[in-house]
Parts: C-alpha cells; sequence; structure tokens
C-alpha cells in the first residue's frame, strides 16, 4: 500500500469515526429529550430498574460472603477435627504394642462387640485380637504399632489374609495400624475385604466413630497415595 492510499484510510477511519461520534451525541439527545417530555409517566420504571439493580447486586454479594463464610467454617471444623485426632493419636503413639492391642479391644468393646480376647503372645497367626461384633459376626483384628512415618507393605496384609479367614474363620477382618499402608497393600485388603484402618481411619475411631461406621471408608482417606480425611 502506498504512502497515499495509507493516508487516505486514515482520513476515512477518522471521519467515521467523527460520524459514530456525532450519531451517538445525537441519539443521546433524543432519549434525553424523550425522557424529559415523558418523565411523569416513565420516572417510577426507572426508579424501579436501578432499585432493582441495586437490590439485586446487594444480594449477589451477600451470597458471595454467605459462600464465602460457609467455606471457610468447613475447613476450619476440619482443620480442628484433624487437629483433636492427632493430639489423641499423640496418646497412641507413646503406647507400648502391649497396651496398644489393650486399647483396640477397649474400642472393641465401647462399640458393643463381646467375647472380645487379646493374645497378647507370638504365633498367634495375626490374630490380636478376637471377638463378635453387636450383629454376631466374627471379628478377628491383627494390630501394627509403628511410628507414623512408617507404612504397612503388601506382605504384612498377604500374611493376614493367609490367616485372618482361613486360620481364625473371620467375618470382619481388620487390620489397623498407627501408620498409613501403601497403596499396593490397601488395594488388596480392598479386594479381599479386609479393612486397612489406616492412621487417619484410627484416629477417627478413637475419636468416637464406632468400628461398624469405618468399615465402609475401606480404602478412602488418608492411605500412602492421598491426603484425604475420611468424612464422617
Amino acid at each position: 500500500m502506498t504512502a497515499t492510499a495509507r493516508r487516505r484510510r486514515a482520513r476515512s477511519l477518522r471521519r467515521l469515526k467523527a460520524r459514530a461520534r456525532r450519531g451517538a451525541w445525537g441519539a443521546g439527545a433524543v432519549v434525553a429529550l424523550v425522557a424529559a417530555l415523558t418523565w411523569r409517566t416513565v420516572w417510577p420504571y426507572v426508579v424501579g430498574a436501578v432499585v432493582a439493580a441495586l437490590l439485586g447486586g446487594i444480594g449477589w454479594w451477600l451470597l458471595r460472603a454467605h459462600r464465602r463464610a460457609v467455606a471457610g467454617d468447613h475447613a476450619w471444623r476440619a482443620e480442628e477435627e484433624h487437629r483433636a485426632r492427632e493430639l489423641a493419636m499423640s496418646d497412641v503413639d507413646a503406647m507400648t504394642w502391649q497396651r496398644f492391642e489393650r486399647y483396640v479391644a477397649d474400642l472393641c468393646r465401647r462399640d458393643g462387640c463381646t467375647q472380645v480376647q487379646v493374645s497378647g503372645k507370638a504365633g498367634d497367626l495375626g490374630a490380636d485380637v478376637i471377638g463378635l461384633m453387636p450383629d454376631g459376626r466374627r471379628l478377628v483384628i491383627q494390630c501394627k504399632h509403628y511410628a507414623p512415618h512408617r507404612t504397612v507393605g503388601s506382605g504384612e496384609m498377604q500374611k493376614f489374609l493367609g490367616t485372618a479367614k482361613a486360620e481364625h474363620g473371620a467375618d470382619v477382618a481388620v487390620y489397623v495400624a498407627t501408620c498409613n499402608f501403601t497403596a499396593a497393600a490397601e488395594k488388596l485388603a480392598v479386594k479381599h475385604e479386609i479393612l486397612a484402618m489406616h492412621r487417619d481411619l484410627l484416629g477417627a475411631w478413637v475419636r468416637g466413630a464406632t468400628l461398624a461406621s469405618l468399615i465402609p471408608l475401606n480404602g478412602t482417606g488418608g492411605g500412602a497415595r492421598s491426603g484425604r480425611r475420611p468424612a464422617l
């Protein structure tokens, strides 16, 4: 494009813009004139529209503020529950493994289990705690009192799997640990209907959740592959 053609195009654009501005001013003047002439008729509608817009804006702001407050409250409650659970778990961490097995038995009794017994000896083939669920099903529990940073692997889960039902006739088999399980161990437990009660689920049990309510949560929350918390 030549310089002359560019200048012509620039002048055309300026004329179009000027014409558009004059048209906009003219339209505005017409609207203002019509509004002035019919103000007594249209003013209620204008005021109503303004008030409706203001109320809508206030309502939208209040809704946003409410949602933020609810979200903040939920986050605060979740954090408080987690902190309280960890405080309770600090007492569990301080137990010996023998005391931990007796404590697990106490939790079972608290939840209505009967005929609860603690093995407390080597060679128990994974049955550290046995008893009956409130509905009469046979309960077998393997307990592991490990440091929180450790994990229970699939090999240990396989050993319990091989004895819980075949040797002890468990209807409800629970592997309870003060740490988490590896993803492979957790997957194996879910596949064979063994409750892998990792640290978070144990914390919920300590805090008052019943054993029966935790069974459906098997494979969720707090495991080695996830940071989620159980929804109680």
